[in-house]
């Protein structure tokens, strides 16, 4: 499967990136020299334990953490080179993020939170777009109810409708199944995967289950901040 994407333009391209936290007394190594280059359209997964680093990698792949060392190109676009408002343009647009706990604002329903970034992004017509992707992921009749009043399965939905109404070219998805149970975990990874096609997005999930990596076409191994392993799923 790993062959599908091979000869596809690059979504994202890595380069030694290295990630350093904590004081300037006592820093922490927490990227070290990663390279990874992602082909558009691919579905990856960053597999490993608790503290091997996928989850910081994914956010300096999206833009949400600067790399402290390396280089880092998104649909063409140097974030290295950008400051925090650089890469708040650069994510609009362009990237889409789901986390294990879901972030949806609770004084907004479920048609505001999957409108209000549209809106801010400018699109005119941001509450259409937002109650079509809902009745998409299954929550049209759902679309006035505040996030209190829906299921964890349904929250993670709206989760997913805010991430890719906008059609972004790049997916991520951090433990996108961590606080639901077995059978709403799977159900929630194939509306990820039939959202990812809708959007002809690259999907790049943080997991540390085996069994959900093996659904992508490609899966990396992390262990203490650098990539051990790189194979076809």
């Amino acid at each position: 499967m790993l062959s599908d994407t091979v000869d596809a333009p690059i979504a994202v391209d890595a380069a030694n990136v290295t990630l350093m936290l904590g004081t300037r007394d006592a820093p922490v190594s927490i990227l070290k020299g990663v390279d990874l280059a992602i082909p558009l359209g691919q579905s990856l997964a960053i597999l490993g334990p608790s503290g091997s680093g996928k989850s910081s990698l994914m956010a300096v792949l999206s833009g949400l953490e600067r790399a402290t060392g390396g280089s880092v190109r998104v649909g063409g676009v140097d974030f290295t080179t950008l400051d925090e408002d650089g890469l708040a343009r650069a994510r609009r647009g362009r990237i889409g993020i789901i986390l294990q706990a879901f972030h949806l604002l609770p004084t907004m329903t479920a048609l505001e939170n999957v409108a209000v970034p549209l809106e801010l992004a400018g699109h005119a017509d941001a509450f259409a777009m937002a109650a079509e992707e809902l009745r998409a992921v299954g929550l049209g009749h759902r679309i006035d109810h505040y996030p209190a009043q829906l299921s964890g399965g349904e929250q993670q939905r709206v989760a997913i409708a805010r991430a890719v109404v906008g059609r972004p070219t790049l997916l991520f998805a951090d433990e996108p199944t961590g606080n639901l149970d077995a059978a709403t975990g799977a159900a929630i990874m194939d509306l990820l995967f039939d959202r990812q096609a809708a959007a002809a997005a690259t999907l790049v999930i943080i997991t540390h289950d085996p069994v959900l990596a093996r659904r992508c076409q490609r899966i990396i191994e992390m262990q203490d901040g650098r990539i051990v392993a790189d194979r076809a799923a």
